[in-house]
């Protein structure tokens, strides 16, 4: 293999196959980022409502501290009311007892409402769980699967590009430049012309341009149709061939 044609049509052989291990992973890729992404978020729903009912929980407790004081605190003004020495004394314990009773009843209402949001959050709460463990389940199956294909093919991968990296040390700037542009807009740059056609997109390929194409091996000859670099039938690029690299 010396001619810049054939060093071209290695090239695009490898790079091929490069993209076609690169499609097996399809849209695995994006199904792994949408399942962390749904870990994630089904996450910060627990952490948001574990928050919640902490917080409830610290009032339910803080608010029974509270109103077991105001209920000792009633009784001793309640007995102090009978030890009043004039009416202005008893109105005042009187209107404190009053204040006291009346934040107990608040007190007793926003209890009785925390409670029930506190029983319902504990029923979303587990359902949240359920649901993180089987985002969690459902992640990793996806990165197991996603880490055996990857693992699969990363010597074929690297063997690939230590190839297409000692096939390019032979490969002119000009025809470098040339295959670039082609790759632009086809996966397979180079295509072999057989029986007088363009293998790329099977259009005629004139005999005279086969013939020169045979005698030119270090020329750019393209595809009038599609544009793709071609090459003459008896280059034959494979796998033996390049074991050559």
């Amino acid at each position: 293999m010396e001619s810049q044609i054939h060093y071209l049509a290695a090239l695009s052989y490898v790079d091929v196959r490069l993209d076609e291990l690169k499609e097996e992973f399809g849209d695995l890729p994006s199904q792994l980022k949408e399942r962390e992404k749904k870990v994630n978020q089904t996450q910060s729903l627990v952490k948001e409502t574990e928050e919640i009912l902490n917080d409830i929980r610290r009032f339910l407790s803080t608010s029974s501290i509270s109103m077991r004081e105001m209920k000792d605190k009633e009784d001793k003004l309640s007995k102090q009311q009978f030890m009043a020495k004039n009416n202005k004394e008893f109105d005042a314990i009187q209107k404190e007892i009053a204040f006291l009773k009346d934040e107990y009843a608040k007190l007793t209402e926003k209890g009785r409402s925390e409670s029930m949001k506190q029983d319902n959050l504990v029923a979303i709460l587990e359902t949240q769980k359920n649901d993180l463990q089987e985002a969690e389940k459902n992640l990793t199956e996806k990165q197991s699967e996603f880490e055996t294909l990857a693992s699969d093919q990363n010597e074929e991968v690297k063997e690939l590009f230590r190839i297409r990296k000692a096939i390019m040390e032979n490969i002119g700037e000009e025809f470098m430049a040339a295959y670039h542009r082609v790759r632009k807009y086809h996966t397979e740059a180079v295509a072999r012309v057989k029986k007088n056609s363009c293998m790329g997109c099977f259009s005629a390929v004139p005999p005279q341009k086969i013939v020169e194409m045979r005698n030119n091996l270090d020329t750019i000859y393209a595809c009038e149709h599609c544009g793709r670099i071609i090459h003459s039938e008896d280059i034959i690029i494979n796998d033996d061939t390049l074991e050559a690299f």
